[in-house]
């Protein structure tokens, strides 16, 4: 199980299962997504971030910053946006791996699993957490069609390794249709509205 308690208390989720989290612009969802993986880094668990927004640096920063340190923690970035600015040439290294573009899904893809196997096979770490920042920007570059595709088999491949995945995604960006088609793909949905209240939980998944 995937202990939330932290973040979200009483919360428990089973591996295998992923987590949308929605809400408006500046609400927090990022922070409250970070939080979620910064939990399991200190309780030993992998950490792999996809991110189609920030470069790599800006998002282990944070990570970093949510975690209080990154020394020791199992963490691995597959960026997807320095290649496509251009910003010299960069190579992958132990933490980070790069995709050419967010519309690189393909590229995507096999970054993370590269990532997994080495977690699993290499470091034996059998819970991980998966963040991919953000769902918003992928729908940016390619269609609704192509994206569903994508995310159905990155939401696949979570539930086969037994991880947690969470995504991000801006719900005022999109209209009702797109996030209703986006919501079949997850097992638990966390809308957040940046009033003050507590993020409101819908689910298939949790216990």
């Amino acid at each position: 199980m995937y202990d939330l308690a932290d973040v979200l208390p009483d919360t428990e989720i089973d591996p295998g299962t992923n987590v949308l989290i929605a809400g408006p612009p500046l609400t927090g969802k990022r922070r409250l997504a970070l939080d979620i993986l910064a939990r399991g880094a200190q309780r030993g668990d992998g950490t792999i971030i996809v991110t189609t927004k920030d470069s790599a640096e800006k998002m282990l920063s944070e990570f970093s910053t949510a975690a209080e340190t990154t020394d020791g923690v199992d963490i691995g970035v597959v960026d997807c946006v320095t290649k496509q600015r251009g910003i010299g040439s960069v190579e992958d290294d132990p933490r980070i791996k790069y995709a050419s573009s967010p519309v690189d899904m393909t590229g995507i893809g096999i970054k993370l699993s590269e990532f997994l196997q080495e977690f699993y096979e290499v470091r034996r770490l059998t819970q991980n957490r998966i963040l991919l920042h953000s769902v918003s920007t992928l729908l940016m570059y390619s269609n609704l069609q192509t994206v569903f595709r994508f995310l159905h088999v990155f939401t696949g491949r979570v539930q086969s390794a037994d991880a947690l995945g969470v995504y991000v995604i801006d719900s005022t960006a999109h209209d009702d249709q797109t996030m209703n088609t986006l919501k079949q793909l997850f097992d638990v949905v966390i809308e957040v509205d940046g009033d003050g209240s507590e993020p409101t939980i819908r689910s298939a998944g949790l216990s």
